[in-house]
């Protein structure tokens, strides 16, 4: 259960002004010199220049023509400093200047040259509004034009263009700033020649286009009744693109939130809020929302938005920053539309942080309004919170999702310190559920750590029956601890329900129904676990451990080398790359990684033993079966990974009685789905061993007779 991190790369909103001198590259060398240079003396000149540099809240970028100019402090900054240079330039008739503005994600960089720069999305949406104009032109993306028209001064100099056709074919939504004073009234070329086109073609072609159509809806209509099999979808085109951008317009992932709090340290409030976001919107009728692991495997990345909705097959993706400065938060949330890289919503939320929760509940409004999906259920009112308890919680939930022993009991003293400042938190109990379930077998005795779940859950589920999440770990909490098969698979059909977007709870019922003998069942919630969270590693490790257990080797192989892929460091109580590889009997393959794995954590391991005994070398295989029985005797091993061992060194009664140990543990990794363990099959205290748990021993694959 362990993840390696990006490194750091902080990303903000940056609010870009991108301006070049049209015709430069004509000019005489002396003539660009000169003219580059009254252009800086005119920006740095601008009332707009000097505050942000004043605030240390101005980046530059010098190009050979021109430059952008990033600011960090509003998004009418660059429009005002535009408006400044377009005044100043009237004195200037020979520098022919066009100018784009745009708001998006940047970052500060290393060039070649080992010098500090800027690059990002913002920038280059900018460059593009900028290369739509003619000179004197100052272009708005439809963002910016959108965050200006929420305020009656700016309505009167907004002016849309439509679109603009950039590279590779994408269109660009773009509006025409100007007025008497600054600006360039006229219509820029590109828009012109479009429309010349678009007319050109109206009064030409409309009688024949007009005719074609119905001719062609004629032939159409005629060959789905006559050859109804050439309209079907091929399959192979299908299947060769499952990750494209989907074509779901009712589909969303939720990246986390970019701290620009001045110390950089609310990391933990960002995740949080864009966390809470994602739960909100994951209870919506209708909209398919991406999980929180793939969403949040973004972090820290120069990632285009449209690669991520790509990557994760969604057609919208929320991105947005927070600034916190003591008791005051400042939100800007963006919906962006994948297809064409543009907002189809934005806004800024200011409020004292006790205002934090109606944010939370207008930013989900806004986006079902947005993408018009219509509520089945209005949300209820959020009730109010104490602020304090809920900042506690939330460190609590970023620590939690680091899924190590040391964070996981670090979490559970922040979940009860928001408790003790407010008893009502249900969501405190609820992570302290989740961190007892990810401490259950890895780290802590089995009925220990499920009967905090259960008590967590339980008390979760009295503040707000509707928790999706909290009936998915009761429903672990009563499988494991009470071997209560039925009202397990209740509490998941309720998760479901509430939640269809849940795929923790699609996870455990996978599990769920694999252990107890419903194999097509748990495949079918498995890959619905992997729609929503498509680059979760923990998912992709179930899918190559539920491959072993079906005796499908080879996508075994496949995908828990996808697990490596999503995360090199992944490995819970075995590597499962050296798991298949054994059982494949690529003995020296799978013991080279298991080694390796154990160099990391200095744990013995049952899997080595295993091998080791596959091998013929019993002596080590011992030993380490030993170091295991050690363990155990002192703090905790699962019995079932310690009769596995017997079992490759063919003592069965051992086996048994290890395994007896394990169901009177109540292990939470059932006996099942351990494909080690099916030399025991045919011997007749293993059926009785799976009705001790409630399993129905002819359930069971791999079984040869049932009894």
């Amino acid at each position: 259960m362990t993840s390696e991190r990006s490194p750091d790369v902080k990303f903000e909103i940056g609010h870009v002004l991108f301006i070049d001198i049209v015709g430069y590259s004509k000019l005489l060398i002396t003539e660009q010199s000169e003219q580059i240079q009254k252009l800086k003396q005119i920006v740095r000149g601008t009332e707009q220049v000097r505050l942000a540099e004043a605030e240390g809240k101005l980046l530059r970028l010098p190009t050979g023509d021109g430059g952008a100019l990033v600011f960090r402090t509003s998004p009418e900054a660059p429009v005002l400093c535009a408006m400044e240079i377009s005044k100043a330039l009237k004195n200037h008739p020979e520098l022919h200047v066009r100018m784009g503005i745009h708001s998006g994600p940047v970052n500060e960089v290393t060039d070649l040259n080992e010098q500090a720069n800027i690059a990002g999305a913002g920038i280059n949406i900018a460059q593009r509004v900028m290369d739509c104009g003619d000179a004197g032109h100052i272009l708005l993306s439809k963002r910016v034009a959108d965050d200006l028209d929420q305020y009656p001064r700016w309505r009167p100099l907004l002016h849309d263009l439509g679109d603009c056709e950039i590279k590779h074919g994408q269109r660009i939504s773009v509006v025409n700033l100007h007025d008497n004073q600054v600006g360039n009234p006229q219509r820029p070329e590109n828009f012109k020649a479009r429309k010349t086109e678009e007319g050109a073609v109206s009064r030409s072609n409309k009688k024949a286009l007009t005719a074609a159509v119905i001719t062609l809806l004629f032939v159409l209509s005629v060959g789905f009744f006559l050859f109804p099999h050439l309209f079907r979808p091929s399959e192979s085109k299908v299947a060769s693109n499952p990750h494209g951008v989907s074509t779901d317009d009712k589909s969303i992932a939720v990246l986390p939130f970019i701290d620009l709090s001045q110390a950089r340290d609310q990391e933990y409030f960002c995740d949080g809020i864009s966390e809470e976001i994602l739960d909100a919107l994951a209870k919506v009728e209708g909209l398919r929302v991406v999980a929180r692991t793939s969403s949040f495997s973004f972090k820290g990345k120069n990632a285009d938005v449209g690669d991520i909705a790509q990557k994760l097959n969604v057609q919208n993706v929320l991105e947005g920053s927070l600034r916190r400065e003591g008791n005051r938060v400042r939100i800007t949330a963006q919906l962006v539309n994948a297809r064409d890289g543009f907002h189809i919503w934005s806004d800024t939320f200011e409020r004292e942080l006790q205002g934090v929760f109606a944010v939370q509940d207008e930013i989900t409004r806004s986006i079902v309004d947005a993408l018009k999906i219509k509520l089945a259920v209005a949300p209820p009112a959020r009730a109010q919170q104490n602020t304090e308890a809920y900042d506690l919680y939330l460190q609590g939930l970023y620590l939690s999702n680091k899924s190590d022993e040391e964070n996981l009991r670090k979490s559970l003293n922040l979940f009860q310190h928001a408790l003790d400042k407010d008893p009502t938190l249900s969501r405190a109990w609820v992570g302290i559920a989740k961190a007892w379930f990810w401490l259950a077998d890895a780290y802590v005795k089995p009925l220990e750590a499920y009967q905090a779940v259960e008590s967590a859950a339980t008390k979760a589920l009295e503040l707000n029956e509707n928790d999706a999440e909290a009936h998915a770990y009761l429903s672990e909490a009563k499988r494991v601890l009470r071997w209560d098969w039925k009202t397990a698979e209740r509490e998941l059909q309720r998760a479901v329900e509430i939640d269809p977007n849940s795929a923790t709870a699609h996870l455990m019922f996978a599990h769920h129904r694999v252990c107890s003998g419903d194999l097509e069942g748990g495949q079918m919630e498995l890959d619905e676990a992997e729609r929503l969270d498509p680059l979760s590693p923990l998912v992709s490790d179930h899918q190559a451990i539920l491959f072993l257990y079906s005796d499908r080797l080879d996508d075994a192989v496949a995908a828990a080398k996808r697990t490596l892929t999503l995360d090199p460091n992944y490995n819970y109580l075995e590597p499962t790359l050296a798991r298949v590889y054994r059982e494949q009997g690529k003995l020296e393959d799978a013991l080279a990684l298991y080694l390796k794995a154990q160099q990391g954590t200095h744990e013995p391991n049952a899997g080595l033993a295993i091998a080791y005994a596959r091998l013929g070398r019993i002596t080590e295989a011992q030993r380490m079966l030993q170091q295991l029985i050690d363990k155990a005797n002192r703090g905790y091993v699962a019995g079932e990974q310690i009769a596995c061992v017997f079992v490759a060194l063919d003592n069965h009664d051992e086996a048994f009685r290890w395994l007896n140990r394990a169901v009177d543990e109540h292990s939470g990794n059932v006996i099942t789905i351990h494909r080690e363990l099916r030399p025991l099959y045919s011997d007749s205290r293993f059926p009785l061993l799976l009705r001790r748990m409630g399993i129905d021993p002819t359930k069971v694959v791999g079984r040869q007779t049932a009894k």
